[in-house]
Parts: C-alpha cells; sequence; structure tokens
C-alpha cells in the first residue's frame, strides 16, 4: 500500500507540473570499482553481459572491461585486446562503446595526431573479432574527440558524437556494411557548445587552462530507431532528427539542419537515454542528480542522490531497468588541475524507468 501511495502521489505530480523526486530507494547501486577501474560507459547485450570502458582521464592502461554476476571484473575483450595499443590490438583511449542487436559489441577508439580513430566490432557470443572501421580526415579533424557513439540496427549505421573544439563539433554516420562515413551537422548551434560554465562544488570546470566548452556528446535513439536524439555537454537544449534524414546523402549541409527538432531543455549533461514513452533521461552531471525531459520539452529531476558524483554514460537493460555509470570526473586530472583527487566512488546504479525502453540503447 506504501509503494502504491508513493508511485500515486509521484504521477500526481508529474501531472500537475510541480517538482518531483523518485524514490531513491529506487536507485540501486549494482557495483562499485577501485581506482584502477574508473567507468566511461556501459554497453549491455540482448541476453545481459554488461560492459564498461575504462575512463581514460584517470590514465588506467585498461581500456575495457566486463562486469560480472557477482560485481567483480575481467579484461575484455581478452588481456591482448583490453590494454593500451600495441602491435595492432588493444585501444588508444575508449569511452563511447555500444551493443547491436546481434551482439556485436562496437567500441569507440579515439583519433590522434599520429594515428586515425577506429571502430573495433567484437563478437561477444562467437568471442572474436567482428570488423575494424577506420576514421580518418577528412571525417575527422585535428581537434577531433570522438566521445560517444549510437547504433541503429534498423538502417545499419552507427552515429558518433565528435566533441571537437568550438564548431568543429559534428555528428558522424557510418555506414556499417560499407564503411563509409560522413561527418554532418557542423558549425551549428546544435552541436557547439553554449558559452556557460561547468561548475562543480562551487568550481567551474576548465581544460588546458580555459573554461571548459564541451560540444555534443550526448547521443541515443529512441527504441524505434527512427528518431536521433543529442545535444552539446555544454548546452540546454536536447534536439532530434530523423534517422531517415540523417543517413540521406542527397541532403545538403543546411537542408540537413532545416530537418534538426528542438525536443526540450535540459540541464549541462553527459549522456541520456529514451524511453519507449518518449521521455529523455539526462545525467545532470552539475547538480549530481539524473533527470527526465517529458515529451511536453519540460525537465524533471527524478533522482538527487550523494551517489551521483558525476553520472555519466546509461544503458538499457534486458532486465528493463536503466543502468548509469558514475566516476567523479570533475575530480580527474584534465578536470582538476592535473592532479586526480577521486574519492573512490565509483559505481553502477540502475533504475525503473517511466516506460519500457529497448536493450542495446
Amino acid at each position: 500500500m506504501k509503494r502504491l501511495l508513493l508511485a500515486t502521489t509521484y504521477s500526481i505530480l508529474l501531472l500537475s507540473g510541480a517538482a518531483a523526486f523518485a524514490d531513491n530507494s529506487d536507485l540501486k547501486t549494482i557495483a562499485t570499482f577501485d581506482a584502477q577501474h574508473p567507468p566511461g560507459n556501459i554497453a549491455i547485450t540482448p541476453s545481459g553481459r554488461k560492459f564498461l570502458s575504462i575512463h581514460g582521464f584517470f590514465g588506467q592502461k585498461q581500456k575495457i572491461m566486463e562486469l560480472l554476476t557477482d560485481g567483480t571484473t575481467i579484461p575484455y575483450p581478452n588481456k591482448e585486446w583490453a590494454f593500451a595499443y600495441n602491435k595492432g590490438k588493444g585501444f588508444y583511449g575508449v569511452l563511447g562503446i555500444n551493443v547491436s542487436a546481434e551482439g556485436i559489441l562496437w567500441m569507440l577508439d579515439t583519433s590522434g595526431p599520429d594515428h586515425a580513430g577506429r571502430l573495433v566490432g567484437w563478437d561477444t557470443n562467437n568471442e572474436q573479432l567482428h570488423k575494424i572501421i577506420y576514421l580518418a580526415k577528412p571525417t575527422i579533424t585535428d581537434t577531433s574527440f570522438l566521445n560517444d557513439l549510437v547504433i541503429d540496427n534498423k538502417h545499419g549505421y552507427i552515429y558518433i558524437a565528435d566533441t571537437a573544439q568550438g564548431s568543429q563539433a559534428a555528428i558522424i554516420s557510418v555506414n556499417l556494411k560499407t564503411g563509409a562515413a560522413r561527418r554532418v551537422l557542423q558549425d551549428n548551434s546544435y552541436t557547439a557548445a553554449e558559452n556557460i560554465d561547468i561548475v562543480i562544488d562551487g568550481r567551474a570546470m576548465e581544460i588546458g587552462g580555459q573554461p571548459a566548452r564541451l560540444g555534443v556528446n550526448p547521443i541515443t535513439l529512441e527504441p524505434n530507431e527512427d528518431w536521433l536524439y543529442f545535444g552539446s555537454m555544454s548546452g540546454t537544449s536536447v534536439y532530434r532528427i530523423a534517422t531517415s534524414a540523417i543517413i540521406n546523402d542527397g541532403l545538403s549541409s543546411k537542408e540537413l539542419e532545416q530537418n534538426v527538432q528542438r525536443y526540450g531543455s535540459k540541464p549541462i549533461s553527459d549522456g541520456i537515454i529514451v524511453d519507449g514513452g518518449g521521455n529523455v533521461y539526462v545525467t545532470d552531471i552539475t547538480n549530481g542528480a539524473i533527470g527526465v525531459v517529458r515529451p511536453s520539452g519540460d525537465y524533471e529531476v527524478l533522482f538527487k542522490d550523494e551517489r551521483l558524483v558525476w553520472p555519466d554514460g546509461f544503458s538499457y537493460g534486458a532486465d528493463h531497468k536503466i543502468y548509469v555509470t558514475v566516476n567523479e570526473l570533475h575530480r580527474s586530472p584534465p578536470l582538476n588541475n592535473g592532479k586526480d583527487a577521486s574519492q573512490g566512488k565509483f559505481s553502477v546504479l540502475s533504475f525503473t524507468p517511466l516506460v519500457k525502453g529497448k536493450v542495446g540503447r
């Protein structure tokens, strides 16, 4: 009866437009990690296996891990591939990971002055390399930061958020069959950072001695894969565009921009995910919270909790829970004057969405 009353009260508050918080008891801690395994993003297979990137801002040599059911981790795909790049195997640095409907784990390897970026696909069913797709110039730029990705199973594409500097921030679409890549939505207000500070614990984040202004980063697909949702990390809007438009090579840059829709308001955020009801969940990094952009366009806080110390990336689980990584990123050396001030609050949490979604988001 108590649970029913809480749910009823919560629904009334949402419908009335009043500020509402979900019961924090629904925000479950699934796993915690030591200093050697700060999580970046999470990807969950249709069968429920969980994989995490290890955030490169903390300088760890290991790049990918699998989270086992007992809460422990192992290097993934194996000891040759899970660590720093060496003789064709391993990675330079991985943040974005996602898994296809067929169980292919796609890992986004960052580019650098002396190497191209890569999409590395690993077959989690047969435990073997599936495919490598290279991302070189002009698809990437000198300032490219290949950040996050989503998989469009319906059309056979991957969409990448390239958090490049200034007006160079853009989305990259990659045809998984041919490997052809196209850089789109660059040099416009949809993907560029807004001139707002990222303030956490009373301190404005800086990168390289300059105020942090980060462009497109949060990116996701709705369950039917008809709409791509995205926004700038340093931004106050969630946008969406039809996947049929973004893969249409016949549209000019201007015509493509005309297909972008503003979906709603959001805070400064690192990750987003959409459920089956059009609710866009947001990792609210400056407030230590998880919120939701409703189909009305309004933003509401769902959870505000001391465990949410820079909530980062989402994934939808086979158990119909949403999983989120937490990694204290504001205390990492690149965002803290070169010093690692992390306090060991690295974790994965889960909660029940308002409406069911789809595994692999």
